[in-house]
């Protein structure tokens, strides 16, 4: 057997209702062929709960090296984005690495969470006012997959007109390698969407996975103590609450394997047998083998990530990474 030791489940942890286009979204991969599902699905307060279990697990190398990276250069980071600025975080997250950040800016003029989940953002909101009691907090719940606007308190003069200018510089803050979770196409129009939000002056502080070997990479998308398998299946578990679904979620194995010729992971649910399913009005049918394709982990080189970035109008200004260049730290600003 795979599992080491006994996975014990987050407990009474309040759940989110997906907005509406992300249930769409839903529904819709289900009803594709093949099926996926939109990785923004994953994170509900269950999934989020389970995902911060994943990133303390051995053999998950992306948090504690990247936030190793932060430990280490956060000033020389801090030097980069410069005084006064507006740290804007999509997908915020629980922000350990965003204190070490706002911790060595200089005079910070605003913090804005951007959260597609309300109790992870009433949650980063609490955490974050109480380490940081002066610094004015904009919380934004939004999907920032899509197409989303700064709060009005930002900006200079008549807080009601939209053409108003944001008063400090736009630094967008995005760890994680989340940035991985998108194809190079999508992840392309996110930075640009947020080059053009950010303006003329703005900055791009972005964690990016670098490419490896196949073996670690397997390891750390597939644990041995099976906390990545729940969160795969969570998938499920949600489904049946927000859509009165029937999956039964153990007859679907955790899938993950890594693809040499685009540089990616892949995550899948894959059926352990035939059987049928119901969603909402409709019947899906699942052959034995069949998967879900439930998310994708992209990998790149610093330079060809550089690359893709000047293409959404972007400009490297540094980069960090550790010894073993297992991930990178760019910051950025628009070209």
């Amino acid at each position: 057997m795979k599992r080491t030791s006994p996975l014990h489940e987050p407990q009474d942890v309040p759940e989110d209702l997906a907005p509406t286009s992300l249930r769409l979204a839903v529904l819709e991969g289900l009803l594709d062929s093949p099926k996926h599902l939109p990785s923004a699905y994953l994170y509900d307060a269950r999934g989020s709960a389970l995902f911060e279990r994943i990133c303390e697990l051995p053999e998950y190398y992306p948090t504690r090296t990247e936030l190793a990276i932060l430990q280490t250069h956060a000033g020389d980071m801090a030097t980069c984005i410069g005084p006064r600025a507006i740290l804007v975080e999509p997908g915020s997250g629980a922000g350990v690495k965003t204190a070490l950040l706002l911790e060595r800016l200089l005079e910070p003029a605003a913090y804005v969470p951007v959260e597609i989940s309300p109790t992870a953002l009433q949650a980063s909101v609490r955490a974050m006012a109480t380490r940081f009691a002066h610094l004015p907090i904009h919380p934004l719940q939004a999907d920032f997959t899509q197409a989303f606007t700064l709060p009005h308190a930002l900006r200079r003069g008549d807080a009601g007109r939209a053409e108003a200018e944001i008063d400090g510089r736009v630094v967008f803050f995005f760890p994680g390698s989340t940035i991985g979770n998108f194809d190079p196409q999508h992840a392309q129009a996110l930075l640009t969407r947020w080059r053009l939000l950010g303006g003329a002056d703005a900055g791009l502080l972005i964690g990016v996975d670098l490419r490896k070997s196949a073996a670690v990479l397997q390891a750390a998308y597939d644990d041995a103590q099976g906390v990545t398998a729940a969160f795969n299946r969570n998938l499920l578990v949600r489904a049946n609450r927000e859509f009165a679904a029937d999956f039964a979620p153990d007859s679907f194995d955790h899938l993950a394997r890594y693809d040499s010729v685009q540089g990616r992971i892949e995550m899948h649910l894959r059926s352990r047998e035939a059987q049928v399913v119901h969603i909402a009005s409709h019947t899906l049918g699942f052959e034995a083998g069949e998967t879900i394709h439930t998310e994708n982990s992209y990998k790149y080189t610093l330079d060809g990530f550089a690359a893709l970035a000047a293409l959404a109008g972007w400009r490297l200004d540094a980069q960090w990474t550790d010894p073993l260049r297992r991930f990178g730290v760019l910051a950025m600003r628009a070209a």
